[in-house]
């Protein structure tokens, strides 16, 4: 008999398990770890798309390049993008909840309309999103270790020292990697970040404004010291994984 807990796991990693089907590669992608640069350098290499400004086919193809059975099995090199899971739960919410995309308004909607978005502050969003049948709501807040296929990869690279690993995947997965961050817009890299204040109760009005003017609150800016337990507390077994992989130095916190 099959469980059915374990085989609903199995499709959700299943269906961010993806091909690069020259190498014979399988990649994991982890929404708010590289995804978009990853999925754009996929649909090119696989031949979907030809250049870089129909990025947007990306969104719309989610499940076009994952791998079956078989190719799971038989894959000749497999690997996963991690991130520090302080700097992701930030990331999620400056690029998310304070700009009001449809995530914003799913979570809306999962808290039954009682909260307004306009009153959630990072440390709001991560208390409520740290309920049970929250958690695990959205792809992209949910635990990085749900989205793992396998027991072990090939490698695994973090998303702090991308640079380094971009050659590695270039060579291994034989693939060429396409930067997507100046046409997605997401993440801080964009913006002029500031420290001179403690932002986590800071309302979305006022990080919207200061992203308009070009400035945005840097992640460790976000946090108070609840923030950073709560945080330890609900990613328990991502930080666990990072730091058998990668160590403490890349972390926030």
């Amino acid at each position: 008999m099959i469980n059915f807990y374990q085989n609903y796991l199995f499709k959700f990693t299943g269906n961010h398990a993806l091909m690069i089907y020259e190498s014979d590669s399988v990649y994991t992608f982890i929404p708010k770890n590289a995804c978009s640069t990853m999925r754009l350098s996929l649909a090119i290499v696989n031949g979907c798309i030809q250049e870089i400004k129909d990025y947007n086919w990306i969104h719309k193809n989610n499940n076009t390049f994952v791998a079956d059975l078989g190719e799971l099995i038989k894959a000749k090199y497999t690997f996963v993008i991690l991130r520090d899971p302080f700097r992701r739960v930030a990331s999620v919410y400056m690029d998310k909840i304070v700009d009001r995309t449809t995530e914003a308004w799913s979570l809306y909607d999962k808290l039954e309309r009682k909260i307004e978005l306009k009153e959630m502050s990072f440390k709001k969003f991560v208390e409520l999103i740290s309920r049970p049948g929250v958690f695990r709501s959205n792809i992209h807040w949910r635990p990085q270790i749900d989205f793992l296929m396998y027991q072990t990869y090939d490698d695994y690279f973090c998303l702090e020292d991308f640079a380094k690993a971009v050659p590695v995947i270039e060579e291994k997965a034989n693939i060429k990697i396409y930067d997507a961050r100046n046409l997605t817009k997401h993440g801080l890299d964009q913006y002029e970040t500031v420290n001179d204040k403690n932002f986590s109760t800071a309302l979305p009005l006022e990080l919207l404004n200061l992203k308009d003017e070009g400035y945005a609150p840097s992640y460790e800016s976000l946090y108070d010291e609840e923030l950073v337990d709560l945080v330890s507390k609900m990613y328990k077994d991502d930080l666990l994984l990072y730091t058998e992989k990668f160590g403490k130095e890349n972390l926030l916190f």
